[in-house]
Protein backbone atom coordinates (compact mmCIF):
# COMPACT_ATOMS: atom_id res chain seq x y z
CA UNK A 1 0.00 0.00 0.00
CA UNK A 2 1.32 3.47 -0.72
CA UNK A 3 1.59 5.12 2.69
CA UNK A 4 2.93 8.39 1.07
CA UNK A 5 0.21 9.66 -0.20
CA UNK A 6 -3.57 10.39 1.49
CA UNK A 7 -6.94 11.51 0.06
CA UNK A 8 -8.02 15.10 0.36
CA UNK A 9 -12.37 15.16 0.92
CA UNK A 10 -12.46 18.58 0.02
CA UNK A 11 -16.39 19.02 0.65
CA UNK A 12 -18.86 20.66 2.57
CA UNK A 13 -21.80 18.88 4.42
CA UNK A 14 -24.84 18.55 2.80
CA UNK A 15 -26.25 21.24 4.18
CA UNK A 16 -24.22 23.87 3.54
CA UNK A 17 -24.24 22.70 -0.44
CA UNK A 18 -27.84 23.14 -0.19
CA UNK A 19 -27.44 26.62 0.90
CA UNK A 20 -24.84 27.02 -1.32
CA UNK A 21 -25.45 25.59 -4.24
CA UNK A 22 -29.00 26.96 -6.55
CA UNK A 23 -31.04 23.96 -6.29
CA UNK A 24 -34.41 23.63 -4.83
CA UNK A 25 -34.45 20.31 -1.65
CA UNK A 26 -30.50 19.28 -2.73
CA UNK A 27 -29.56 18.51 1.06
CA UNK A 28 -31.07 14.68 0.34
CA UNK A 29 -28.92 14.57 -3.00
CA UNK A 30 -25.47 16.15 -1.49
CA UNK A 31 -26.15 13.44 1.35
CA UNK A 32 -25.92 11.09 -0.93
CA UNK A 33 -23.10 12.30 -3.34
CA UNK A 34 -20.99 12.57 0.32
CA UNK A 35 -21.84 9.27 1.57
CA UNK A 36 -20.77 7.99 -2.28
CA UNK A 37 -17.40 10.16 -2.46
CA UNK A 38 -16.62 8.53 1.28
CA UNK A 39 -17.26 4.74 -0.33
CA UNK A 40 -15.37 5.45 -3.52
CA UNK A 41 -12.21 6.97 -1.36
CA UNK A 42 -12.39 3.91 1.44
CA UNK A 43 -12.08 1.10 -1.54
CA UNK A 44 -8.69 2.84 -1.93
CA UNK A 45 -7.33 1.97 1.25
CA UNK A 46 -5.31 5.17 0.80
CA UNK A 47 -5.51 7.64 4.16
CA UNK A 48 -7.53 10.12 3.89
CA UNK A 49 -8.53 13.97 5.35
CA UNK A 50 -11.78 15.28 4.88
CA UNK A 51 -12.40 19.30 4.87
CA UNK A 52 -15.62 20.77 5.30
CA UNK A 53 -16.82 24.20 6.43
CA UNK A 54 -16.61 23.54 9.61
CA UNK A 55 -12.61 22.81 9.88
CA UNK A 56 -11.25 24.99 6.73
CA UNK A 57 -9.43 28.11 7.79
CA UNK A 58 -9.23 31.18 5.17
CA UNK A 59 -11.54 34.17 4.31
CA UNK A 60 -11.91 32.89 0.55
CA UNK A 61 -12.08 29.31 -1.24
CA UNK A 62 -8.78 29.50 -2.66
CA UNK A 63 -7.24 30.38 1.01
CA UNK A 64 -9.26 27.60 2.63
CA UNK A 65 -8.57 25.30 -0.19
CA UNK A 66 -4.56 25.71 0.49
CA UNK A 67 -4.50 25.50 3.94
CA UNK A 68 -6.76 22.24 3.63
CA UNK A 69 -3.76 20.69 1.63
CA UNK A 70 -0.77 22.02 3.74
CA UNK A 71 -2.77 20.72 7.12
CA UNK A 72 -2.25 16.90 5.08
CA UNK A 73 1.25 17.91 4.02
CA UNK A 74 2.53 18.29 7.51
CA UNK A 75 0.79 15.14 8.42
CA UNK A 76 3.93 13.64 6.78
CA UNK A 77 2.86 13.24 3.56
CA UNK A 78 4.68 13.50 0.27
CA UNK A 79 1.72 13.64 -1.88
CA UNK A 80 -1.48 14.91 -1.73
CA UNK A 81 -4.75 13.54 -4.13
CA UNK A 82 -7.84 16.06 -3.65
CA UNK A 83 -11.16 15.07 -4.77
CA UNK A 84 -14.67 17.00 -4.06
CA UNK A 85 -18.43 15.76 -3.78
CA UNK A 86 -19.91 16.64 -6.84
CA UNK A 87 -18.29 14.32 -9.59
CA UNK A 88 -21.22 11.22 -9.67
CA UNK A 89 -18.74 9.50 -12.37
CA UNK A 90 -16.14 9.72 -9.93
CA UNK A 91 -14.86 5.70 -9.18
CA UNK A 92 -12.26 4.57 -7.17
CA UNK A 93 -10.41 3.64 -10.35
CA UNK A 94 -9.79 7.19 -11.16
CA UNK A 95 -7.46 7.42 -7.70
CA UNK A 96 -5.64 4.31 -8.33
CA UNK A 97 -5.06 5.75 -11.80
CA UNK A 98 -3.80 9.02 -9.98
CA UNK A 99 -1.59 7.57 -7.48
CA UNK A 100 -0.13 5.34 -10.43
CA UNK A 101 0.40 8.81 -12.39
CA UNK A 102 2.09 10.40 -9.33
CA UNK A 103 4.99 8.22 -9.57
CA UNK A 104 6.21 9.43 -12.92
CA UNK A 105 4.93 12.99 -12.87
CA UNK A 106 4.64 16.13 -9.85
CA UNK A 107 1.27 16.70 -10.78
CA UNK A 108 -2.05 14.72 -12.14
CA UNK A 109 -5.43 16.83 -12.79
CA UNK A 110 -8.98 14.82 -13.37
CA UNK A 111 -10.70 18.14 -15.77
CA UNK A 112 -14.10 18.95 -15.18
CA UNK A 113 -16.06 19.88 -18.10
CA UNK A 114 -16.51 23.36 -16.57
CA UNK A 115 -12.96 24.13 -17.18
CA UNK A 116 -12.03 23.18 -13.22
CA UNK A 117 -11.04 19.73 -12.20
CA UNK A 118 -12.48 16.97 -10.13
CA UNK A 119 -9.21 15.39 -8.96
CA UNK A 120 -5.50 17.09 -8.21
CA UNK A 121 -2.99 15.03 -7.45
CA UNK A 122 0.24 17.36 -6.16
CA UNK A 123 3.53 16.06 -4.64
CA UNK A 124 4.86 18.45 -2.22
CA UNK A 125 8.36 19.17 -3.81
CA UNK A 126 6.53 20.99 -6.50
CA UNK A 127 3.68 23.02 -3.96
CA UNK A 128 3.87 26.23 -3.78
CA UNK A 129 1.56 28.50 -1.02
CA UNK A 130 1.72 31.73 -3.16
CA UNK A 131 1.62 30.54 -6.68
CA UNK A 132 -1.61 28.45 -5.73
CA UNK A 133 -3.51 31.60 -3.83
CA UNK A 134 -3.05 33.42 -7.17
CA UNK A 135 -4.90 30.59 -9.63
CA UNK A 136 -8.53 31.73 -10.53
CA UNK A 137 -10.04 29.21 -8.32
CA UNK A 138 -14.06 28.35 -8.89
CA UNK A 139 -13.89 29.86 -12.51
CA UNK A 140 -13.50 28.08 -15.77
CA UNK A 141 -10.14 29.43 -16.27
CA UNK A 142 -8.76 27.21 -13.40
CA UNK A 143 -7.97 23.96 -15.88
CA UNK A 144 -5.83 26.56 -18.43
CA UNK A 145 -4.19 28.54 -15.92
CA UNK A 146 -2.44 25.47 -14.11
CA UNK A 147 -2.02 23.96 -17.63
CA UNK A 148 0.21 26.97 -18.93
CA UNK A 149 1.79 27.66 -15.43
CA UNK A 150 2.97 23.60 -15.69
CA UNK A 151 4.43 24.35 -19.29
CA UNK A 152 6.20 27.51 -17.98
CA UNK A 153 8.27 25.69 -15.14
CA UNK A 154 8.43 22.77 -17.08
CA UNK A 155 6.75 20.23 -14.70
CA UNK A 156 5.91 16.56 -15.72
CA UNK A 157 2.23 16.90 -15.85
CA UNK A 158 -0.95 13.70 -15.92
CA UNK A 159 -3.91 13.94 -17.23
CA UNK A 160 -7.07 11.79 -16.19
CA UNK A 161 -10.23 11.96 -18.21
CA UNK A 162 -12.56 14.95 -18.27
CA UNK A 163 -15.66 14.31 -15.91
CA UNK A 164 -18.88 16.20 -15.62
CA UNK A 165 -19.03 17.80 -12.29
CA UNK A 166 -22.53 19.07 -10.75
CA UNK A 167 -22.79 23.07 -9.80
CA UNK A 168 -25.86 23.86 -12.11
CA UNK A 169 -29.40 22.61 -13.03
CA UNK A 170 -27.99 22.08 -16.77
CA UNK A 171 -25.26 19.85 -15.04
CA UNK A 172 -27.66 17.73 -13.83
CA UNK A 173 -29.33 17.41 -16.93
CA UNK A 174 -26.60 16.31 -18.55
CA UNK A 175 -25.32 13.52 -16.11
CA UNK A 176 -28.77 12.41 -16.28
CA UNK A 177 -28.80 12.30 -20.20
CA UNK A 178 -25.28 10.64 -20.13
CA UNK A 179 -25.42 6.88 -20.78
CA UNK A 180 -22.38 6.21 -18.36
CA UNK A 181 -23.52 4.39 -15.40
CA UNK A 182 -23.44 6.14 -12.44
CA UNK A 183 -25.37 4.42 -8.85
CA UNK A 184 -28.91 4.18 -9.33
CA UNK A 185 -29.83 5.78 -5.76
CA UNK A 186 -28.07 9.47 -7.22
CA UNK A 187 -29.66 8.63 -10.77
CA UNK A 188 -33.23 8.72 -8.99
CA UNK A 189 -32.37 11.18 -6.56
CA UNK A 190 -31.14 13.41 -10.06
CA UNK A 191 -34.49 12.52 -11.41
CA UNK A 192 -36.21 13.19 -8.67
CA UNK A 193 -35.20 16.61 -8.87
CA UNK A 194 -35.53 17.92 -12.66
CA UNK A 195 -39.18 16.59 -11.84
CA UNK A 196 -39.17 18.86 -8.89
CA UNK A 197 -37.65 21.66 -10.86
CA UNK A 198 -40.17 21.55 -13.95
CA UNK A 199 -43.06 21.61 -11.57
CA UNK A 200 -41.68 24.52 -10.27
CA UNK A 201 -41.05 26.23 -13.66
CA UNK A 202 -44.59 25.23 -14.51
CA UNK A 203 -46.43 26.59 -12.01
CA UNK A 204 -44.18 29.56 -12.43
CA UNK A 205 -45.18 30.40 -15.94
CA UNK A 206 -49.06 29.39 -15.08
CA UNK A 207 -49.06 32.23 -12.19
CA UNK A 208 -47.22 34.65 -14.08
CA UNK A 209 -49.55 33.94 -16.97
CA UNK A 210 -52.57 34.81 -14.51
CA UNK A 211 -50.97 37.91 -13.62
CA UNK A 212 -50.23 38.91 -17.11
CA UNK A 213 -54.31 38.53 -17.91
CA UNK A 214 -55.54 39.95 -15.33
CA UNK A 215 -53.23 42.75 -15.02
CA UNK A 216 -54.02 43.80 -19.19
CA UNK A 217 -57.90 43.84 -19.09
CA UNK A 218 -57.72 45.40 -15.45
CA UNK A 219 -55.16 48.09 -15.69
CA UNK A 220 -56.48 50.65 -13.16
CA UNK A 221 -56.21 48.33 -10.19
CA UNK A 222 -53.53 46.23 -8.77
CA UNK A 223 -54.26 42.49 -8.97
CA UNK A 224 -56.35 41.11 -6.01
CA UNK A 225 -55.95 38.12 -4.04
Amino acid sequence: MNTKTAILIFANTAEFEAVKKPFQSSETLFDALNAQTLKIVQRSGLPYFHSSEKNQVGSTFGERFTNAIESVYKKGFDAVITIGNDTPYLQTNHIFQAVHALEQNDIVLGPSKDGGFYLMGLKQSHYNTETFLKLPWQTSRLHRSISRLVLLQDIQLSYLEALSDIDTVSDIKAVIDNFRAISVWIKQLLNTYISVEKKIYNTSIHFISILSRDTYFNKGSPYSF
